[in-house]
C-alpha cells in the first residue's frame, strides 16, 4: 500500500532559511509540529529581519510570531495564491526574465489569476482584500522570499492543485533554484523522505521508476533475479504494471461488495490481511471504516514497538498477531530529512526483550513465504566496471551496510549514486565539520554538503543542497530543471532558453536528458568503442556510471536542462483551479467551483467527488469546519508518546478547541464534555477546550489520540501492561470522506461537522 500523506521534496533547507528576506507559510505550524526546525525561521529574523507570514485556518503559534497572519477558509488556498498572482502581476512585481527563460505555460496563469481580485478573494476564502494586498506586497517585495507548507495545504481533493500552484507563486517571483528562496515542504518526521524514495508508494518501484516493463525488467537485473520469475510473483502481467491500493483507502479493499461500499478493481479478489509495520492505523482517515475492515480480515499483523491501537479497535478475536519490533535506537541504517539528506544512525543497544528489529521481521517473512535469497541477493551483487553487469562478489551481506550500497548502485533517478554506506558514515561522524547555514563542509570534508542532499550523482559528487540553482556549477550541485515531458509543446520549446544552464556548462543552453544515443551530440564529445558496448540505454538504468561521468566532466546534469512546467496536460485540471471541498459549508460556491467527476479504478477504488458533493447541501445539517492537527508533544497516532507519562501530562485527555463563542450558542461550557459529529454518520465525545484560536466557524481537533471509539471507552482490550497514560476519541472517526483527485491523499483539512452538548 501506499503512504501518499504528503508531496513534494523540500527544494531547499532548514538551514537555507536563515538566508531568506521573507517566509510564506501555508498549512503548517512549524514552532509546534518542527520546533527544532522552526529555530532556522526564528533566525532569519534575527540575520535578515525576514518577515514571517502565515495562512492558516486557526491562529497558531506559528502565527503568533509572524509579521501578518490570514485566518483563511479551509480548502481555499488556491483563490488566495491566484489572488497574489493577481496582484503581482498587475502591478509589474514578477521575474519576467525568469518566466521566460525556464519556465513553461506562464500566460494560462497569468489569465486564471485575472478573474481573482481581492474582493473575489475575499469572498470565497473569507480573508480581507486589504490584508491580501498586504500579504502580497510585502512577500513579493522582500526577495529572496521562501514557501513553506506541510500536510495543511496537501490533505484536500484538490491537495495536488495546491501543490502546484505554490510552486508557481515561488516561479513568478523567480524564487526558485536561489538561496533563501524555494518550496520547503516541512515532512512529519525524520524519514518520511526516506520512506516515499525507497517506495511507500503504490504506484512507483523503488527511487520513483515507473512500473513499466523497463523498469520491473532493470530491478529484475539490479536484484540478480530472473524476471520470468519477479512477474510470477503477480496474477498477471497487467497487474504487474498496476497502482496498488494507498493506505488511505486500503480498508475499501476489504469492505467493497457490501451495500454502500465503493467498487474495486483488485483482480477480482477482496483483501484479505493486513501486515502493519510501524504505521498507526488509528491515524487513518475514516476510521470507522478502518475498524469495519479489521473486523472483516481473515489475519491482522502488527509489529510496533508499542502497542498498535489497531488491536484495540478491532472487535476481531482470532488470528490477530502483535509482534514486538525494535526501536530506531536498537538498530543502525541510513535515514533521509525533509531536504533529501542522509544521516547515518548508529545502534545503541541491542533489541530488548523478544524484540525484533523491522528487516529481521521482513527476513523471517520472506524464509516462510519462500523468496527469502531473492530478497537479499541484490546485497551480495556489485556493478562489474569491465562489463556493467552485477556479479556477485560475497556470499554473506552485512547489514544495513550493504542495503546501503545496493541502494546507492540502483537508483539513479534521484541520483543515489553518491551515498554509499561509507561516505554516510563519515559525514555522521564529522558533523561538525559542515556549516549550520550552507550545509557546505570544511577540513576533511571539504567539497561536500551534509548528509549529501539528492541528487549525489557519482561517488565524488558534493550533492545538491539547493534544486534547479544555475549559479553554481552541476560538480557544486547546480543544475537546470529537469527534462521529462518532451522538447515542445504545441510548439513552444519546453527546454531552457539561451544562456540558462548551471555555471561552468559546456552547454549554455537548455538541453535534453542525455542516453546513449544523444550523449555525444548533446554533450559535445567522442566515446570510446568500449564506452559505447557499457553505456546504459538511459542515464536512469546506466550501471556503468558513464553517463554520470560524462556529465559531471562537461559541467551538464544528466536529466537534462527544461522549464518548469506552469501546464500539466496529463492532470484532470491543466493549471491548478479551485474547487470546493466534497463538503463545503458555502453551497453557493459548489455550482461555480464544483468537484471532479467521480474516478473510477483510483489506486484500485471508484472514488467518488462530484456525486458526493452534489448528494446534498452538507451544510445545512454539518455547518462547522472541521479543522484537524497536531501537538508539540505527540507524534502521529500517539502510540509511542501517550505511552510517556511525562508527554502524556501535558495533554492527558482528548479535546476540542473551540471559540467561546460557538460554544455559548449551543450550550457548551468550557472543559464539559461535546459531541462532534460527522456526514458520515460517526460522533466522538471530546472535552470542551475555550479558545479564540479558532473563530466562530470552525473547531479544531489532534488527531494523536485512540482508545475510545464513539463514546465507547475500549480500552479495557489492551493486554496487561500496554495501556498508555493517556487515551481518547480519534479525530479521523469524525473526518470527512474524501481524497485528493492525483494522490488520493485523504480530505481531512476541509470537512464539516456539527457539534452539541453531551
Amino acid at each position: 500500500m501506499a503512504n501518499t500523506w504528503g508531496y513534494g521534496a523540500m527544494t531547499n533547507s532548514l538551514g537555507d532559511i536563515q538566508n531568506t528576506k521573507a517566509i510564506i507559510i501555508f498549512g503548517a505550524n512549524p514552532a509546534v509540529n518542527h520546533p527544532v526546525g522552526f529555530q532556522h525561521f526564528l533566525k532569519a529574523k534575527e540575520r535578515n529581519n525576514a518577515k514571517i507570514i502565515v495562512i492558516d485556518p486557526r491562529m497558531t503559534k506559528t502565527a503568533a510570531k509572524a509579521d501578518l497572519y490570514a485566518q483563511i477558509r479551509p480548502g481555499t488556498d488556491i483563490p488566495f495564491m491566484y489572488g497574489m498572482l493577481h496582484i503581482i502581476f498587475k502591478n509589474g512585481w514578477h521575474d519576467q526574465k525568469f518566466m521566460d527563460a525556464r519556465v513553461y505555460g506562464m500566460d494560462e496563469i497569468k489569465e486564471e489569476a485575472k478573474k481573482w481580485n481581492p474582493e473575489k478573494v475575499a469572498d470565497v476564502t473569507g480573508v480581507p482584500a486589504d490584508k491580501l494586498i498586504q500579504i502580497t506586497r510585502l512577500y513579493a517585495k522582500s526577495t529572496p522570499g521562501t514557501l513553506v507548507w506541510a500536510m495543511g495545504l496537501t490533505q484536500h481533493s484538490i491537495g495536488s492543485s495546491n501543490t502546484r500552484l505554490a510552486p508557481i507563486l515561488q516561479l513568478a517571483l523567480g524564487n526558485l533554484g536561489v538561496e533563501g528562496g524555494g518550496c520547503n515542504i516541512l515532512r512529519g518526521h525524520d524519514n518520511v523522505q526516506g520512506a516515499t524514495d525507497m517506495c511507500c508508494l503504490s504506484h512507483t518501484l523503488p527511487g520513483y521508476y515507473g512500473l513499466s516493463k523497463g523498469s520491473w525488467g532493470y530491478f529484475a537485473k539490479s536484484w540478480g533475479v530472473d524476471y520470468e520469475w519477479l512477474k510470477g510473483r503477480f496474477k498477471s502481467e497487467e497487474m504487474m504494471g498496476e497502482k496498488g491500493f494507498t493506505l488511505a483507502r486500503w480498508y475499501a479493499g476489504v469492505l467493497a461488495g457490501k451495500p454502500g461500499e465503493d467498487k474495486i478493481k483488485n483482480a477480482g479478489t477482496n483483501l484479505k490481511a493486513l501486515v502493519v509495520l510501524g504505521n498507526g492505523i488509528t491515524a487513518i482517515a475514516q476510521q470507522a471504516k478502518v475498524k469495519e475492515a479489521l473486523d472483516n480480515l481473515e489475519l491482522i499483523v502488527l509489529a510496533d514497538p508499542f502497542l498498535n491501537e489497531g488491536a484495540i479497535l478491532t472487535d476481531k478475536q482470532n488470528d490477530v498477531f502483535v509482534l514486538p519490533a525494535a526501536t530506531q535506537f536498537e538498530t543502525s541504517g541510513s535515514v533521509t530529512a525533509t531536504n533529501r539528506a542522509a544521516q547515518w544512525r548508529n545502534k545503541v543497544i541491542d533489541p530488548l526483550y523478544e524484540s525484533k528489529t523491522d528487516h529481521d521481521i521482513i527476513f523471517e517473512l520472506a524464509k516462510r513465504l519462500g523468496f527469502y535469497d531473492e530478497l537479499t541477493k541484490g546485497m551480495l551483487l556489485k556493478d562489474d566496471p569491465k562489463t556493467a553487469k552485477p556479479v556477485k562478489v560475497k556470499d554473506e551481506f552485512q547489514w544495513p551496510e550493504d542495503a546501503t550500497d545496493e541502494i546507492a548502485r540502483t537508483i539513479k533517478t534521484i541520483g543515489l549514486t553518491g551515498w554509499t554506506a561509507e561516505r554516510l558514515k563519515k559525514h555522521s561522524e564529522n558533523w561538525h565539520m559542515f556549516d549550520e547555514v550552507s550545509g557546505r563542509g570544511h577540513g576533511p570534508m571539504k567539497g561536500e554538503y551534509y548528509g549529501l542532499p539528492w541528487p549525489c550523482w557519482t561517488t565524488e559528487h558534493s550533492g545538491s543542497p539547493i534544486l534547479y540553482n544555475i549559479n553554481r556549477s552541476v560538480a557544486e550541485g547546480g543544475m537546470g530543471f529537469r527534462n521529462r515531458f518532451g522538447l515542445e509543446r504545441e510548439g513552444v520549446n519546453l527546454l531552457a532558453e539561451k544562456g540558462s544552464a548551471p555555471k561552468g556548462s559546456a552547454n549554455k543552453d537548455g538541453y535534453p536528458e542525455i542516453n546513449a544515443e544523444n550523449i555525444e551530440e548533446v554533450l559535445g564529445i567522442t566515446l570510446t568503442a568500449k564506452e559505447k558496448s557499457l553505456i546504459g540505454k538511459n542515464w536512469k538504468v546506466d550501471t556503468s556510471g558513464i553517463i554520470a561521468q560524462k556529465c559531471m566532466e562537461q559541467g551538464m546534469a544528466p536529466y537534462g536542462n527544461a522549464k518548469a512546467r506552469a501546464i500539466v496536460w496529463t492532470f484532470p485540471d491543466r493549471i491548478p483551479l479551485h474547487r470546493e471541498p466534497l463538503h463545503s459549508p458555502r453551497q453557493d460556491l459548489t455550482k461555480d467551483y464544483p468537484a471532479y467527476e467521480d474516478k473510477p479504478n483510483h489506486y484500485r477504488v471508484d472514488t467518488q467527488y462530484i456525486s458526493k458533493q452534489t448528494e446534498k447541501d452538507w451544510s445545512k445539517e454539518f455547518p462547522i469546519n472541521l479543522v484537524t492537527g497536531r501537538l508539540v508533544n505527540m507524534n502521529g497516532a500517539g502510540v509511542e508518546t501517550r505511552a510517556s507519562k511525562y508527554l502524556a501530562k501535558l495533554t492527558p485527555e482528548m479535546f476540542c478547541d473551540i471559540n467561546p463563542g460557538l460554544a455559548a450558542n449551543h450550550g457548551i461550557r468550557d472543559g464539559a464534555m461535546m459531541w462532534v459529529h460527522s456526514p458520515e454518520g460517526t460522533k466522538i465525545k471530546v472535552k470542551a477546550k475555550y479558545s479564540h484560536s479558532v473563530s466562530e466557524d470552525r473547531v479544531f481537533l489532534p488527531y494523536h489520540f485512540a482508545g475510545y471509539f464513539q463514546g465507547e471507552d475500549r480500552t479495557g482490550n489492551f493486554p496487561q501492561g500496554t495501556k498508555p497514560y493517556a487515551s481518547g476519541e480519534s479525530a479521523n472517526t469524525v473526518t470527512n470522506y474524501g481524497y485528493d483527485i492525483v494522490t488520493q491523499i485523504p480530505e481531512t483539512k476541509g470537512g464539516l461537522c456539527r457539534i452539541e452538548k453531551a
